[in-house]
Parts: C-alpha cells; structure tokens; sequence
C-alpha cells in the first residue's frame, strides 16, 4: 500500500532561467508520477527578489509550474523562489528530498567549474540524497530499455547498484553493470588484476544488492579501457548511468570523483550520483513498485 503523499519525501528540481530548458523538468516529473511523490520545483535568483528580478523569478517559477502540471497532472506540486545562489539553495532543499534533479548543457569544464550558473559540482559534491543530470537536448533510448552502473568494488559502488537496481525496477529495464579496468601497462612493477579476478568482484558486489529486485534482468561486464570512455560509450542509449562520486582504483577523485566529474560532462543520459554511503537520505522510503 502507497503512503500518503504528504508522507513522501519530494523529488526536488531546479528550474533554469531559460524557459526553452525542460528536459530535466520533464524527467522529474515523470519520475515523480512513477514513484507517486510530489515535486518541488526551485529557482534561485542571484539578485534582490524584489522589482525585476522578482517578476522575472515568478515568470520563470510560474511558467515551470504550468508545464509540470501539463505533463503530469495528477503529481502533487509545490515551488519555491528563493534568493542567493542556485547551489546553495538547491543544497538546502536537497536535505529532505528523496533526489535532486538539475539540467546539464554540456559546459566546458572551465564553465562549470567558475560560471555562477552552474550547480552540478557543488550539489553533486554535498547532497546527501541521489542527485540527477539530465542533458539538453534529450537523447535517444534503445529497446529493450536498461541502466548503466559503474562498479568497482567499493562500498560507494555498491549502494550505486541499490539504487540502480531501484530505478531499472520501477521502469521495467534491465541493468548493465560494469566493471572498467585499465589496460596493462608493460613494464608495470604492479600486477595487473585479471579479467577473472574483476569479474568475481563485480559479480559479489552486484549479486548480494540485486537480491531485492529479482524481476531485474543484470548484465554483467568487465570492459578495458578509461572509465570515463567506457561508461560513457556504454551508456549512450541507456535511460540513465549511476555511480558513486568517488569510489576506488580507476574510480578515484577527490570530493567529487574526476570519473564523475568526466562523465557529467560526456554523457548524453541523465547521470545518477549516489553520495557516500551514510551520508545517503531514505529515499527508498515510500516507493512503490512498478506494475
């Protein structure tokens, strides 16, 4: 039996200034309707909220609104225009949310990293709930449909896999999970895993999370190669590509993992960020499976 949903912890979205931008509106709302949870939508303006910038927000708020309430009519909505900077507010809001989701237009990574408008990172970086990029403009999904995982054999990786497993149960896909290595360097004083000895990880890993969703057919691959290159090939006709941001070997970073940080700006599916285990929100809590 479904909670309540004043019960559920909302999906909150932010809104873009440009009213073109809808792609990751959309797809909050869709995922909204399929888990049966109510969207926050949330646009922050850096300026005063009063004049013009506070017409200009509640145009931009009020238009996003209509456009929800069209797509999905029967998710309940709420909406906040807020003061200060997109990331920081986002960060805020993002404490009792089931996930975050942002737009993503492929900026260079100078422009991602220094643009006043780019909340990606620092959301990614601190959310304690599963945060989702969704790229403009939307890509194309193959049949039959899956998500991608990128799985290392960390604790981080493996709540990747839960919530994998979670979002390829409630819309009816299959899960591709992947284990990336690097191709042997001669010479190398270290020896190098073998493709058996990588299988068997990805194979422990995957096996005792996937247990809870035994309608979930998995895929199980070990790929040579960079993991940025592979998992971004691997997922470009994938309904979504989750991962930790940072985990261990070729998936190690700093805060936020530079795979992640690669993969946020290659790939052309929405990009599910799971943060580090403990820091993680209930966000299974209240979900219902898919019929």
């Amino acid at each position: 039996m479904t909670a309540p949903a004043q019960l559920c912890r909302p999906i909150v979205v932010g809104v873009a200034p440009d009213t073109s931008k809808r792609m990751a509106l959309a797809w909050a709302a869709d995922e909204a309707a399929l888990r049966q949870v109510p969207l926050h939508l949330v646009h922050a303006v850096t300026g005063p909220t009063g004049g013009y910038g506070n017409a200009a927000g509640e145009h931009v708020a009020k238009e996003a609104l209509a456009f929800a309430r069209t797509r999905q009519p029967q998710v309940e909505l709420s909406s906040l225009l807020a003061e200060g900077k997109p990331a920081w507010v986002l960060q805020e809001e993002a404490q009792d949310a089931a996930m975050v989701v942002l737009g993503s237009y492929h900026l260079s990574r100078v422009q991602e990293v220094f643009s006043p408008l780019s909340v990606a990172l620092p959301v990614m970086a601190h959310a304690r709930c599963p945060v989702v990029v969704v790229p403009e403009p939307e890509h194309l999904t193959q049949q039959p449909w899956y998500f991608v995982v990128g799985v290392d054999g960390s604790a981080h990786s493996a709540v990747a896999v839960d919530v994998a497993s979670q979002e390829a149960a409630l819309h009816g896909a299959a899960l591709r999970a992947l284990y990336v290595r690097h191709p042997h360097r001669l010479g190398s004083p270290e020896e190098p895993a073998t493709e058996q000895e990588c299988r068997s990880l990805l194979s422990e890993t995957v096996a005792s999370r996937a247990e809870s969703w035994p309608e979930v057919e998995v895929h199980l691959e070990v790929l040579t190669g960079h993991p940025v290159e592979e998992l971004t090939k691997a997922s470009v006709h994938a309904l979504g590509l989750v991962m930790g941001t940072r985990g261990l070997g070729g998936f190690t970073g700093m805060l936020l993992g530079s795979v992640s940080q690669g993969v946020l700006h290659y790939a052309r599916c929405p990009v599910i960020t799971v943060p580090l285990p403990g820091r993680l929100a209930r966000e299974h809590e209240h979900v219902p499976a898919a019929h």
